[in-house]
Order: C-alpha cells, then sequence, then structure tokens
C-alpha cells in the first residue's frame, strides 16, 4: 500500500505544480482588475497548499518525482499555446477557461485531502496537520473564485 501512496502523492504532487503555475500565470493575465486581485490570493494560497503538501511528502520520506513535475510545468506552459479565438492576446475565453480549470483543480485538491487524511490513513499519522482546515481552505478558494468563472463564462459565450 505504501507504493501505491508514494505513486499518487507524486502525480498529486505534479498536479498541484501544474494548478499552482495556472493560478499564476491567470493572476498576471488579469492584473489590475478584481478577477486578478482574487486569482493573486488564490494563486499564493495554492502555492502555500503544495508546501504544505511537500512538507507531508517530506515526512513520510517520499521524493518527487522530477520528470512528472517537469511534465506538468511543460504541460501548463503548452496550454498557453491553445488557439483562444484571438490571434493575439488574451480573449475572453482565455479568462472562462483558466478559471473553469482552476475551480476543476480547487474541487481536485479538496478531495484529495479527505483522500490523504481519510482513505490513506494520513490523518491519524499525523495528527498535526489540519486536514479539515485543508479542506475548509480548498472551498474558500473555489467560493472566491466562482463569482468570476461565472462572469467570464457570461461574457465569454455571449461576445463569441
Amino acid at each position: 500500500m505504501d507504493e501505491f501512496l508514494r505513486i499518487y502523492l507524486r502525480d498529486q504532487l505534479a498536479m498541484g505544480i501544474g494548478w499552482r503555475e495556472l493560478a499564476r500565470r491567470a493572476a498576471r493575465g488579469n492584473e489590475g482588475t478584481e478577477t486578478g486581485e482574487a486569482l493573486d490570493r488564490v494563486a499564493k494560497a495554492v502555492a502555500e497548499d503544495v508546501d504544505t503538501f511537500r512538507e507531508i511528502m517530506r515526512r513520510l520520506r517520499i521524493t518527487p518525482d522530477p520528470v512528472k513535475n517537469v511534465a506538468a510545468l511543460a504541460a501548463e506552459r503548452v496550454g498557453r499555446l491553445k488557439p483562444n479565438g484571438r490571434l493575439r492576446g488574451y480573449s475572453p475565453l482565455s479568462r472562462f477557461e483558466e478559471l473553469e480549470l482552476l475551480t476543476m483543480g480547487i474541487d481536485g485538491k479538496k478531495q484529495m485531502w479527505h483522500t490523504l487524511g481519510d482513505l490513506a490513513g494520513l490523518r491519524a499519522r499525523m495528527n498535526d496537520i489540519d486536514f479539515d482546515r485543508l479542506v475548509a481552505r480548498a472551498e474558500q478558494q473555489r467560493a472566491e473564485l466562482e463569482p468570476y468563472r461565472v462572469a467570464a463564462g457570461a461574457e465569454a459565450f455571449t461576445t463569441a
């Protein structure tokens, strides 16, 4: 079972790194707006969650998989090349898709904290880590982005 946990943690770290980079890019792309401010707060919180996750791995003596982490970074950067309905620059679809992907990632992270705390038994093994707080933090991040995701979707699909 520890082998499966090691694989799971390495996979989740790589995805977390990808979400962190997407959040940072989205915050930069919306700088100077309310959306950008919300994205900046969430990007910082996601980065803190990745640090927490790394600490859990360190304490379990599980080393990150550098290949998976580089692949996640590369995938995030390649995602920037995707057509967005505009020849150059940021489009309403770009904003919506970034917010949509981030909310999906946050939902997945919430599930991951439940999985680690309860199914993988880390709540008992690491009683100083507040998995309930981590779940609540993911819920707060999701709630913070939701109005901007909805507004971006409405803008993208009514201007298309």
